[in-house]
């Protein structure tokens, strides 16, 4: 049914309407999640977009979102050293809106096969402190899936990771413990934070991050604490299934988006969008 759509649309990635080629792209992202093997064929259309640097931010930021869903299903598809280093270097000057869609391709790169990023740890761990939640959930879930395949280079993040515990947000904190406990589990206790640390802090915290706390905890010796094995809380196939509900969870868009600029919208917004003048009706 599907077959020789991805070869049909990718004609619309390079038209001259900025409208169309933003349509296209996210057009792509929702063949990626549903028919992959259907964006194959415009896997090199799809990076050739997110390479070049004139091209509209938010139409490199699609085709990254499309490359990450694709290489779930197919990660030799999306396994060329090149299209991985776009979505690597990106993080160090893109627009925020383009790295949130780069680090999510990276954490998806890795659930497709986390062998291709073990030699990218230390890469992945130096953009943990992004000010942008959702880059630093995505990469500390990126980091978290390598360590599961390859526990010993969690050792490239581990001073990261110990940062990340305490992060704002509950969804990166929990998956910095996860990580953190792969590193105890493999190296020995010296890599764990202070006791303090590690303990629940605010108000009716998600279960997500206590119990990634109490693994964390559980580690360093026996608890009290009826917890989990590493290896049940972070199965990969959960991590896979549970990403995107989190990545919603940690932003809760409103609204909609602007098809021309790509802004998120509030549902009862003006009729024009505030950021390019486009009407919206």
């Amino acid at each position: 049914m599907f077959d020789g759509l991805g070869d049909a649309f990718a004609m619309f990635l390079v038209d001259d309407d900025r409208a169309v080629k933003l349509t296209t792209a996210k057009l792509f992202v929702t063949l990626a999640q549903s028919e992959p093997g259907a964006v194959i064929p415009a896997v090199d259309s799809l990076a050739g977009r997110l390479a070049d640097d004139e091209e509209f931010y938010y139409v490199r930021a699609r085709c990254a979102e499309a490359l990450g869903y694709l290489a779930l299903e197919a990660p030799a598809e999306v396994g060329d050293p090149e299209i991985l280093a776009d979505l690597r270097i990106g993080l160090s000057f893109d627009k925020p809106e383009v790295k949130e869609k780069l680090a999510k391709a990276l954490s998806y790169v890795a659930l497709g096969n986390p062998s291709r990023l073990r030699h990218q740890v230390a890469s992945l761990a130096d953009h943990l402190d992004d000010e942008q939640e959702l880059v630093r959930y995505h990469l500390c879930t990126a980091v978290v899936v390598v360590g599961y395949k390859h526990p010993e280079k969690l050792s490239d993040a581990t001073s990261v990771l110990r940062e990340r515990i305490d992060d704002d947000n509950p969804y990166v904190r929990g998956r910095a413990a996860e990580g953190l406990a792969l590193l105890v589990r493999n190296e020995g206790t010296d890599s764990i934070p202070d006791s303090d640390v590690v303990e629940t802090t605010g108000e009716d915290p998600p279960s997500f991050l206590t119990t990634r706390l109490a693994t964390l905890r559980d580690c360093t010796g026996p608890t009290e604490e009826s917890v989990p094995p590493i290896e049940r809380i972070g199965a990969l196939e959960s991590i896979r299934e549970e990403t995107d509900d989190i990545a919603e969870k940690i932003t809760s868009p409103d609204g909609s988006e602007c098809l021309h600029c790509g802004l998120d919208l509030p549902e009862d917004g003006p009729p024009i969008c505030p950021r390019c003048g486009t009407p919206l009706q």
